[in-house]
């Protein structure tokens, strides 16, 4: 059915002139790439705007699919009411008595805060599930950014109660946290509805909170890593392990992290992340890296998905690091309709590109009649890869510098050997690298540019309309992966790419709006992976 699917988006691009409403208005029928970000925060926790002016500004920007997830634990305010930006009031000031608060008593600074179990299940889906009233073509859903035990952050959603017809309600994932965030120290409000919390600890009641999902939201839930080399507490066995575990629903790492206009971009500082690195490109180096932890995984058939989210607290305008959801990041699943299980499940296959500064809009990929996520098995010596993209002749976003509408140079084909699965307690299932990874291929405007390992580039079609077509075939002796990545900067380009056009380390710029300028001159896109099996 996918390969009907692309070829309607094959016939879109060359006959139905190449508007994205145009695919969107057929994803009801068909299924389309729809624009998701599930990690932001409100003045619930410790960012700055209301719920409704957050979500009202995804959906300016483009974002189909809204995820509220924001820090477990406890809160001091009511996101649900104030201006939409700074005065959010305390609990207390919005009339909250002692009464009112469940839960162990809990009072910080003089400031009585409510722990984050009953915030989500008495008001913050309260205002998720009345946004979805208002008629808007974006979809709101209630999760919150886990704080796992012997790890940092973790997006968390789901999706089950949120959509029931006659008692619509989040009250799994205000279960989920209540049992097992590790900064939810409340050991009674969970008595009246019957939730266990764990006695566990450290990375044991991780591994326990991904099995309950496992057990009880299968289809309907999901877990991954939040800038997971910020604080360098995510690494590649612990991927592995709960892969194992859940690998329906630990499937993905925010790999692109949000706080892009950070003087440290995506706020990755290299005084305690992962090899003491900032991010490259604005990607972290699990990703960035070919022949990193990403790769690592992906050598073994893994279905682990790159994503990016804004992690939006404080806008820059207002003095902050943030670009709202879908200004600067955006991240393209593909979904068979606009619904919760729909995302659910286009997070699972793997269908999935992500984009900074809408350096693209819109990807086509497959290698013979997969794509991404899927599994192409032929017994020939060679296999067809065709990318169908399309560079739009659109300004962006950026306010920031005179780069409104940046030119895509180049894109990469990455390929990697496949091998066996790493067994555990081994000294290789805790190595981040994988040597059998690199670019074997790349594809620009002209063709003929050689970079520093003597591959050059090959010249794609160009159709019209900033859509470019790329068919190539590549021998294959063994089972094989392919991603792609893409950028506006050429090879050696000071400060973005070195001489084999990989992104190089970001130094921090001076402020944020400085920040946000380098950004939006330093574009990439990432693909998901296609398997080939031979």
């Amino acid at each position: 059915m996918k390969n009907r699917y692309l070829f309607f988006f094959a016939l879109v691009f060359f006959i139905a002139s190449c508007s994205s409403a145009n695919l969107k208005n057929q994803s009801n029928r068909l299924g389309a790439y729809m624009v998701v970000d599930f990690h932001q925060h409100t003045g619930f926790t410790d960012g700055r705007t209301t719920i409704d002016h957050l979500f009202n500004q995804g959906a300016k920007f483009g974002v189909d699919v809204m995820v509220n997830s924001e820090h477990g634990g406890s809160s001091s305010r009511n996101a649900s009411t104030g201006v939409s930006y700074g005065a959010i009031p305390t609990w207390v000031e919005y009339g909250l008595t002692a009464e009112d608060f469940k839960g162990d008593p809990l009072i910080r600074n003089d400031v009585q805060r409510m722990w984050r179990w009953q915030c989500i299940k008495d008001y913050s889906f309260k205002k998720v599930w009345e946004f979805n009233q208002q008629g808007s073509t974006t979809l709101a859903i209630q999760g919150v950014e886990w704080n796992p035990p012997g790890h940092e952050h973790a997006s968390v959603g789901i999706i089950t109660g949120q959509f029931d017809i006659v008692n619509p309600n989040a009250d799994a994932v205000a279960q989920f946290e209540y049992m097992f965030d590790n900064n939810d120290l409340d050991t009674t409000g969970g008595n009246d509805f019957g939730w266990i919390k764990s006695t566990n600890s450290g990375k044991e009641k991780t591994r326990e909170a991904v099995q309950w999902l496992n057990t009880y939201h299968r289809y309907t839930s999901w877990v991954v890593p939040a800038h997971p080399e910020r604080a360098n507490r995510w690494h590649i066995n612990d991927y592995r392990d709960l892969n194992d575990i859940a690998p329906d629903i630990f499937v993905a790492f925010e790999g692109i992290p949000g706080a892009q206009a950070d003087q440290h971009r995506g706020n990755i500082r290299n005084t305690n992340s992962y090899e003491k690195s900032y991010t490259f490109g604005g990607v972290g180096i699990h990703a960035a890296k070919v022949g990193g932890v990403w790769d690592a995984l992906l050598s073994e058939g893994r279905r682990f998905s790159l994503v990016a989210n804004s992690d939006f607290h404080r806008h820059i305008s207002q003095g902050g690091t943030s670009f709202y959801p879908g200004e600067y990041l955006k991240t393209y699943v593909f979904m068979k309709n606009n619904t919760a299980q729909a995302f659910v499940d286009g997070l699972r296959s793997g269908n999935i590109y992500c984009v900074q500064g809408d350096l693209i809009d819109r990807l086509e990929f497959t290698a013979g009649t997969a794509t991404m996520g899927e599994t192409y098995r032929t017994k020939k010596s060679t296999v067809k890869i065709r990318i169908l993209v399309r560079d739009p002749e659109t300004n962006n976003h950026n306010v920031w510098s005179e780069m409104t509408n940046p030119t895509l140079n180049h894109i990469d084909l990455i390929a990697g050997e496949m091998r066996s699965r790493v067994a555990a307690d081994t000294q290789e299932y805790m190595a981040g690298e994988y040597d059998n990874v690199k670019v074997i291929a790349r594809f620009d405007a002209t063709g003929g540019i050689t970079d520093a390992n003597g591959i050059t580039s090959i010249r794609w079609k160009d159709l019209g309309q900033g859509i470019k077509l790329i068919e190539y075939k590549v021998k294959i002796t063994g089972d094989t992966y392919f991603r792609l990545r893409g950028t506006n900067n050429g090879l050696g380009v000071a400060g973005r790419t070195d001489a084999n056009g990989n992104p190089v380390e970001i130094s921090p710029a001076a402020n944020s709006e400085e920040a946000a300028k380098i950004a939006f001159e330093d574009l990439w896109f990432y693909s998901n992976a296609i398997f080939v099996n031979k």
